[in-house]
């Protein structure tokens, strides 16, 4: 059995960050993904609801506000409940396990866009001051 969701989206509000009672961080978000349209249909996007957990629940909330791009790797749940009126209900989110960076940015006004590196909560734990390497004399040509 395969259940694994792959999307991208604008966030349609900050994110907002909960602990349960037993101390662990759960963050949820909903983003905007636009459906594939033909030229002349007016474009139409799906809603949907993304919950996170642990170090990505504190990634996301730290580094994520409304209107960025985001990237998600992770897979369906549904949950049933009753609402306030007594009628049962289904909800259905994706429970995302791997979250990156998905916006571009731009060298200038006549360039093409080059992506934001993507980074995951485990590449910034794991960056420690040994990590970088000092550049002492500026004027020098650099590598890229």
């Amino acid at each position: 059995m395969l259940n694994v969701v792959v999307l991208s989206g604008r966030l349609t509000q900050d994110p907002e960050l909960k602990t349960t009672a037993n101390g662990i961080s759960v963050c949820s978000f909903s983003i905007a993904v636009e459906r594939r349209f033909k030229s002349g249909e007016e474009r139409q996007s799906d809603f949907i609801n993304i919950v996170t957990w642990r170090s990505s629940a504190e990634f996301v909330s730290k580094y994520f506000k409304k209107g960025q791009m985001i990237a998600i790797r992770g897979s369906i749940q549904t949950r049933r409940y009753q609402d306030k009126d007594g009628n049962n209900r289904t909800a259905f989110e994706v429970v995302a396990d791997d979250v990156q960076f998905a916006d571009f940015a731009r060298r200038d006004n006549d360039s093409a866009p080059v992506a934001v590196p993507a980074a995951t909560p485990a590449s910034f734990s794991n960056a420690g001051v040994g990590d970088f390497t000092s550049i002492d004399d500026v004027d020098e040509d650099l590598p890229f």
